[in-house]
């Protein structure tokens, strides 16, 4: 009877073990170089409006081709709060966006600014 007792409390621990490594993987930034921010002016082919992350796609002109480009942006309750609509970015729009560029050299970047073509700036954070 004592070592079923045993049993919950030692498989609980173990099983929010396990989701301890997955958790710090996915927040961290270790992907993204955090010490410089580049800066991609393309035009919008895509916007994933969806949790955990949005995502925009772009195609950037290149010195020989198109590159496609994706940029990362948080949760859309967080870009909800900072005045991001579902509808706010649309395929055609011209932009410029500011953030962290992968570390393995991918045409992948972490947002932390978009510049519309009018001027309009939008940030992933409320102001």
């Amino acid at each position: 009877m004592r070592n079923h007792l045993l049993v919950f409390p030692a498989t609980a621990v173990l099983l929010l073990l396990s989701f301890a490594g997955a958790t710090y993987a996915h927040h961290a930034n270790a992907s993204f170089d955090m010490t410089n921010s580049a800066t991609v002016k393309g035009t919008v082919t895509g916007f994933d409006w969806t949790n955990p992350h949005a995502y925009i796609y772009l195609d950037v002109k290149g010195k020989d081709a198109v590159e496609k480009w994706s940029v990362e942006m948080g949760s859309i309750g967080m870009l909800a709060r900072a005045g991001w609509r579902r509808d706010t970015v649309k395929p055609g729009d011209e932009i410029t966006v500011i953030g962290n560029r992968a570390k393995d050299g991918k045409t992948f970047l972490r947002l932390s600014k978009l510049v519309f073509s009018n001027g309009q700036e939008l940030t992933t954070t409320v102001q």
